[in-house]
């Protein structure tokens, strides 16, 4: 975390400025919330926000604008993730089913009724929130009902829709999209590791993270964009009958089932987008849009959108105990069937 004013004050993007203007003056009215629900997509600055926001409220002397200094006891504490009144709730790193079990919504309830360490309020991170299990989802509701004292609880979601409507009814709901795209690549640009990028290769990272910039930083570097080229080759010889959807399927579980059905959707969506518009259409993938070209001449639009909903509703079971691999086999299979009628 930064260690000045300064740094405090770059590390929030530009998109982020709206929602922490209006945490800003919920704050100085003292009507903030008992609960917060930052929602929004993958790499969006969510969590930059909530740790923005804590940091502020557990510093005895915050910024003007609200962040901490970043020199007390209390941001170093937070910095060093031991702050007595700062409790983080997340999935069980034990468990491979990737869920936030009841045992840890009970923990926090007991930890949570305490007084402040320090004196100030109790500030709870549930992240992400959407991963809780049908019975911690229940005991969260008992805590959000009879919230504990001088507490906050902060929750990140990517799908809010995985949450029980009576939670969401009871937080108020911070949703951030994706930025605009002109705003997304300025950011961008000034940030990649390796000095200013151009325009174009800016462009393509930006686009493999489907438009989001912290996830195009982190996330999308040469490696990835080496692997994308070549599960893209994958994917067209498939469709040529030039490969096997079996032997395929390994070096595309190898890539992670979670990188690789995204990229797949998003081939899909433009090779969809191409049958249905042409040369008209707007693609996310520019470079592979002539390869896709002859595809969308052969391809049922219909069986697409059905392969399409099968490639969502796996990607949604990449964080469950369901075998990668499988998942993989069955969609690359149906995929080469596209084009082998």
């Amino acid at each position: 975390m930064p260690d000045t004013p300064s740094q405090l004050e770059a590390a929030l993007p530009p998109w982020l400025v709206p929602i922490w203007g209006r945490l800003g003056q919920a704050r100085a009215a003292d009507r903030l919330p008992h609960a917060l629900l930052i929602a929004g997509p993958r790499g969006v600055g969510k969590r930059l926000l909530v740790e923005r926001l804590v940091g502020g409220l557990l510093c005895p002397s915050p910024l003007a604008d609200g962040s901490g200094c970043g020199r007390c006891q209390d941001c170093r504490l937070v910095r060093a993730g031991s702050h007595p009144d700062l409790l983080r709730v997340g999935p069980d790193p034990e468990s491979k089913s990737g869920e936030i079990p009841i045992e840890a919504i009970r923990e926090l309830r007991e930890r949570a009724v305490l007084t402040a360490g320090r004196g100030g309020r109790v500030l709870v991170v549930i992240d992400p929130a959407d991963r809780m299990n049908t019975a911690a989802a229940n005991a969260l509701l008992k805590i959000l009902e009879e919230p504990p004292g001088p507490a906050l609880l902060c929750l990140i979601a990517e799908q809010t829709g995985r949450l029980p409507a009576t939670i969401r009814s009871r937080c108020q709901l911070l949703r951030q999209g994706i930025p605009s795209r002109d705003q997304a690549l300025r950011w961008l640009e000034a940030r990649v590791p390796d000095g200013p990028m151009s325009g174009d290769a800016t462009a393509v990272r930006l686009g493999l993270a489907r438009g989001a910039p912290l996830r195009a930083l982190e996330e999308v570097d040469a490696t990835v964009l080496e692997r994308y080229a070549k599960l893209r080759a994958s994917l067209l010889g498939l469709a040529l009958g030039e490969r096997d959807p079996v032997g395929e399927a390994v070096a595309w579980n190898e890539v992670g089932a979670r990188l690789s059905l995204d990229w797949f959707a998003g081939w899909l969506c433009d090779l969809l987008r191409l049958a249905a518009a042409g040369a008209d259409a707007r693609l996310d993938d520019k470079d592979g849009g002539a390869a896709l070209a002859d595809l969308a001449l052969r391809i049922d639009q219909a069986a697409g959108h059905r392969l399409l909903g099968r490639v969502f509703h796996a990607s949604g079971l990449t964080n469950t105990t369901a075998n990668p691999l499988l998942l993989l086999e069955s969609l690359l299979v149906e995929w080469s069937r596209l084009f082998s009628r």
